[in-house]
């Protein structure tokens, strides 16, 4: 299947812990997408490619052996259907952007840098290396563009950004960096569109809650503080990570245990979370399924709310007060029992949210009385990454618009 391709599109790359997904854009009065989908269940059984063009919806089974080949594959499968010659860029999800204030052409040098933080994340940085060597390979004149996860929340102030380490670490880049930044980032440029007074430079808390999850506190279209830091691996209780983990922890399970760093960073970041204290999934599907019979999946799910919680009202300390509060992410999206349990107890804060509202998902849940609007929006990764590469490239940017056509069935895999 060949896709009807207009000249001057911008390819879209985001790479997770376990999922790849792509969107092609073609550049005129709009962005406007024709292709999409994601390679899904990297390194687990039942690996699979989707993907849609409008009015088009395909599912295809990967036969990968190795998931080190997936980025070869996605490149092989996008040249049978996109022709090349009339990409302008190709636009990457780089998790970690350390020390950058924006968004990067890529060049040998900022690849071998981003090569030297692959131990801060081994989970993410690694995959999107490959992909952005692979298409180097085979398109070497093709201009590529790192879009940093991290440069949204360079306007965290000081204190919410240091990490209580001897301060000789802070010159060696350790410090609370945040992620999610293009879902947050996008969230903002959607609600500049719908949201209401002080929704719009007010006082929000934006969650993005998926197998990866975290929460930001915004003021004035500006983050404030996040709950992910160093690592993306901090903060909430995440589907395969532990969160926020009293660092006494670790070192009696290195005593104890006799478990390697290696080993640490494998329970830390794929053992633990949902799926450790279920015992069953990490999926919160699943756990909200079984919850009424198993009390591991039903302590999973509680956890879970618990967290979202407590970090909502310590961001309204934060900011002073709360204008709005923002559900994206798949759990965010799909889960009206997780939202529903997050707000309970927080009418003292101004969030009501109607039961009718919530149930259906739909984009505003909270009563009309509610001193706090709490919305239901969908994230678009791509999107964002699509008008980055145009800015950093300084070429012609479309008005913003929003694609209202995604698949909202599942929970989001993407770290």
């Amino acid at each position: 299947m060949t896709i009807a391709q207009e000249r001057d599109c911008v390819l879209c790359i985001n790479g997770g812990s376990s999922t790849i997904k792509f969107a092609l854009y073609a550049q005129g009065a709009a962005m406007k997408r024709t292709l999409s989908g994601k390679i899904d269940r990297i390194g687990l059984p039942g690996m699979y490619l989707s993907f849609r063009v409008p009015l088009t919806r395909r599912q295809e089974k990967v036969m990968i052996d190795d998931e080190r080949t997936a980025p070869a594959f996605l490149i092989d499968w996008l040249a049978q259907r996109i022709d090349f010659s009339c990409l302008k860029a190709v636009g990457h999800r780089v998790v970690h952007g350390m020390h950058y204030d924006d968004h990067q052409v890529i060049s040998p040098s900022l690849l071998e840098e981003l090569r030297r933080y692959c131990e801060i994340d081994p989970d993410h940085l690694p995959g999107e290396i490959d992909m952005i060597g692979v298409i180097v390979q085979r398109y070497p004149q093709l201009p590529q563009v790192a879009c940093f996860d991290t440069i949204f929340h360079r306007t965290m102030t000081r204190e919410a950004s240091m990490l209580a380490l001897p301060y000789r670490f802070q010159d060696k880049g350790l410090w609370r960096y945040g992620f999610h930044g293009l879902s947050y980032a996008y969230l903002l440029e959607r609600l500049a569109h719908i949201g209401e007074g002080g929704e719009q430079q007010g006082r929000m808390v934006l969650a993005h809650l998926g197998s990866g999850a975290s929460m930001a506190a915004i003021r004035d279209g500006r983050s404030i503080d996040t709950s992910m830091g160093f690592t993306p691996a901090g903060g909430l209780t995440m589907g395969t990570r532990t969160g926020d983990l009293d660092p006494g922890v670790a070192c009696y399970l290195m005593q104890t245990e006799k478990i390697t760093a290696a080993e640490l960073n494998s329970m830390v970041n794929h053992e633990s979370g949902l799926l450790g204290i279920s015992g069953i999934s990490a999926d919160m599907r699943d756990l909200l399924a079984l919850e009424t019979t198993n009390s591991r999946a039903a302590d999973a799910v509680a956890l879970f709310c618990y967290r979202a919680k407590k970090c909502i009202g310590a961001y309204a300390a934060a900011l002073g007060g709360l204008d709005a509060l923002v559900f994206s992410g798949g759990i965010g999206e799909n889960a009206p029992t997780v939202r529903a349990r997050i707000c309970a107890g927080l009418e003292f804060l101004g969030i009501e949210i109607a039961r009718d509202s919530n149930l259906q998902n739909s984009p505003l849940i909270s009563t009309a009385s509610s001193r706090v609007a709490v919305r239901v929006l969908h994230t678009d990764e791509e999107m964002m990454i699509a008008m980055s590469v145009l800015r950093i490239l300084k070429l012609p940017i479309p008005a913003f618009s929003f694609d209202e056509d995604h698949d909202h069935a599942g929970i989001d895999q993407r770290g």
